[in-house]
């Protein structure tokens, strides 16, 4: 039996087992460590497709396979969050006394899950779409998990509270779960992140975004991780703009 062919499914699944992990944990409300076990599911999931290229064992069960697993962690999990979020928004007694519920509280807060259906989309259409193989269109479904997951970290570490229990706060978190859903599925070129060479030239766009996201993450320790991800889609905005312009 030829072990390689089987080490990058391995890792695929590790990101799975991470992904459940992290569900569990965002289940008790705590997402310091739900956000820890995502990103060592999204570490794995960088790694998979890495081993693949370089034992050469890139496969249509892997391809599938490593969908299948960021559904759960990068789709499932931030979409779990939002609603334990939108729920939190209501008051912690009406997670305790379900009977006392109404109608909205019923409802809203399952809108989190809109989430959840934006990343399925996502990664069913990136299985199909030949024009993601050296870049993205739309927000991959990792980073958008990330954005979603540091929500109450900042909220939590950085006194930024966005989500006390007022009608505001409900309108807040909805804008940001549809513009979630948006992002992952708009037509936005995306630049990819991996560096294939050692020419600073052809990676400068890369490591200047690398340098970028280390001083934010250094300056506003978790607030830095939505910016990041809203960094990143300025940038490659703005770097469409002028790779138009010189074509």
């Amino acid at each position: 039996m030829d072990i390689k062919k089987h080490i990058p499914n391995i890792i695929t699944l590790l990101n799975l087992f991470c992904g459940c992990i992290a569900l569990v944990f965002a289940f008790q409300k705590q997402f310091e460590l739900t956000f820890l076990f995502v990103s060592l599911g999204i570490f794995f999931d960088f790694f998979d497709g890495f081993f693949a290229r370089m034992f050469k064992v890139q496969s249509e069960l892997g391809l599938q396979l490593d969908s299948l697993a960021d559904m759960v962690t990068s789709g499932v999990v931030p979409g779990f969050v939002m609603f334990q979020l939108m729920l939190n928004s209501f008051g912690a007694d009406k997670v305790i006394d379900v009977n006392s519920w109404d109608n909205s509280v019923m409802i809203i807060p399952f809108l989190g899950f809109i989430i959840t259906l934006g990343a399925c989309f996502r990664l069913a259409n990136f299985n199909i779409d030949t024009r993601q193989t050296d870049s993205f269109i739309g927000l991959p479904t990792p980073a958008n998990a990330l954005f979603i997951l540091s929500l109450p970290l900042v909220i939590e570490y950085s006194g930024i509270d966005f989500v006390s229990e007022s009608l505001q706060s409900i309108k807040v978190l909805l804008v940001i779960t549809i513009l979630s859903a948006y992002v992952m599925n708009a037509e936005i070129p995306l630049f990819s992140l991996k560096i294939k060479n050692f020419s600073f030239q052809k990676n400068a766009l890369q490591i200047f975004f690398l340098a970028v996201s280390i001083v934010f993450l250094l300056v506003f320790k978790y607030l830095g991780v939505p910016l990041i991800i809203l960094f990143y889609v300025l940038l490659s905005v703005i770097n469409n703009v002028f790779v138009k312009k010189e074509k």
